[in-house]
């Protein structure tokens, strides 16, 4: 019985358990003459609770521990000439039976033929003794919580305390996983800097991660400075907040201060579209549309521009990001109390200087999140970059040149079969770190902004 077949079956016990468990409960509260401390339904969630929960945990850890036990398992039933090879050697032999007992082609080498068969016959048994286990316990888990059924048990604050520590247990899965990543990408990074100068790494004005296999190779300089890839980030996220920023505010103001309901219901879906819209698509219209459209207007002008430019990005990008801060924005603004604006106004204001003196003001915590939102999301971009400014890690603060950002190159790095203790494929973790660092300090300015904003009007 597979995986799915067993979760299937086991939601399906958490059906009948939680039926079972509230009939269960109005029965012996009829029986004793006595009233529930609950309602029957928190009776129905425990039964439900322990008719598979303690199973599926018992399931995802055979899950989890099946795949070593049984490729130990393999492994030692080799031939000894086999097991002295080296780690990777043996999980490629792993993997080649596991590839092996997975098709019908006919195996030839006699080692191998014996160690699939050992494979699928460990897999069955596996899959056959999990089966009972696990159902078992779900069966055995349900009578006994069964058995601890009463009319004054207190149903109802245990599935609460239940609720509370699943709530508490998903928090700290999504706290563990951002540790995790910013752990991972630290340990790389510290491997990286043991062969790259940090300040090297920082300040260097050359970027060239391809490395020499032999000495007298031509083209593999090894240069890291990644000093070029932070300002052509820097350079098309600015050119994107100035054409979002503007226009997203002004676009919130207008639909929270002055349209009409009708128009406001039309306009700001269509807006939020925008953000629905692939950023592969913006890479062609960008690529396609603006770039060719900005170097025709630099001939015109006498000004020699290439196809590729951090302004036809920057512009397309600010277009793509529009929708985080006018959503965002039309949601702080609205919510400033209409008690604030009715002051204003009994002070003589007008409504163009409600906005400016009060509702912005007020709304400015939330404003700024949402123009840091943005920003994270423009310096986090890499389809637009890739099709509309290039590869090119030129140190340029000219809009009308080729630039490159961190995450183009984090994905070149990356990209097809890579050795992950080269200082090239390193590199993409040094860059994430960096680029980790960068959102950081964004997010600690918009903490500082909203709190300050926040008690001044409070």
């Amino acid at each position: 019985m597979n995986f799915g077949v067993i979760i299937t079956a086991l939601l399906v016990l958490l059906l009948l358990g939680y039926f079972i468990g509230r009939k269960r409960s109005v029965t012996l509260s009829k029986e004793r003459s006595q009233k529930l401390h609950s309602l029957p339904q928190y009776y129905g969630y425990l039964i439900a609770f322990w008719s598979s929960v303690p199973a599926l945990f018992i399931l995802l850890f055979w899950a989890a521990l099946e795949s070593s036990f049984i490729t130990s398992a393999i492994v030692t039933q080799l031939p000894m000439h086999l097991q002295q090879l080296s780690v990777d050697e043996i999980g490629l032999f792993i993997n080649e039976i596991i590839n092996l007992s997975n098709s019908a082609l006919i195996v030839e080498d006699e080692v191998k033929r014996q160690a699939v068969s050992r494979y699928n016959e460990l897999i069955e048994f596996s899959a056959s003794i999990k089966s009972a286990v696990v159902f078992i316990l779900a069966f055995v888990s349900m009578f006994v919580a069964l058995s601890f059924i009463k009319p004054e048990m207190k149903a109802r604050n245990l599935v609460e305390r239940l609720i509370r520590w699943a709530m508490i247990g998903c928090a700290s899965i999504a706290v563990l996983t951002t540790i995790g990543i910013i752990f991972s990408v630290i340990f790389e990074s510290i491997i990286f800097f043991k062969t790259v100068n940090v300040f090297d790494f920082l300040f260097g004005t050359h970027w060239s991660p391809q490395e020499a296999i032999r000495e007298d190779q031509i083209g593999g300089s090894g240069s890291f400075g990644a000093l070029p890839l932070f300002v052509g980030t820097l350079l098309i996220s600015f050119i994107a907040l100035v054409i979002a920023v503007p226009l997203g505010l002004m676009s919130a103001i207008y639909l929270s201060e002055y349209s009409s309901p009708g128009f406001r219901s039309f306009a700001k879906p269509v807006l939020e579209m925008l953000a629905g819209i692939p950023t592969v698509v913006y890479g062609f219209f960008a690529a396609l549309t603006v770039a060719p459209f900005i170097r025709d207007l630099g001939e015109s002008l006498n000004l020699s521009l290439s196809s590729e430019s951090a302004l036809a990005a920057g512009i397309v990008m600010g277009v793509m990001i529009i929708p985080f801060v006018s959503s965002l924005s039309d949601d702080v603004i609205s919510a400033v109390p209409q008690s604030m604006c009715d002051g204003s106004y009994a002070m003589g204001a007008t409504k163009s200087e409600t906005i400016k003196q009060v509702i912005i003001p007020a709304a400015l915590p939330g404003i700024v999140s949402g123009v840091l939102l943005a920003a994270s999301r423009a310096i986090g971009e890499t389809m637009i970059v890739v099709m509309a400014a290039g590869l090119s890690a030129n140190l340029t603060f000219n809009p009308l040149e080729a630039v490159t950002t961190v995450t183009v190159q984090m994905v070149t790095l990356l990209t097809g079969d890579q050795e992950f203790d080269s200082a090239k494929t390193l590199a993409a973790f040094a860059l994430g770190l960096g680029l980790f660092l960068t959102t950081l300090v964004l997010n600690i300015i918009s903490l500082y902004v909203v709190r300050k904003y926040r008690e001044q009007y409070e």
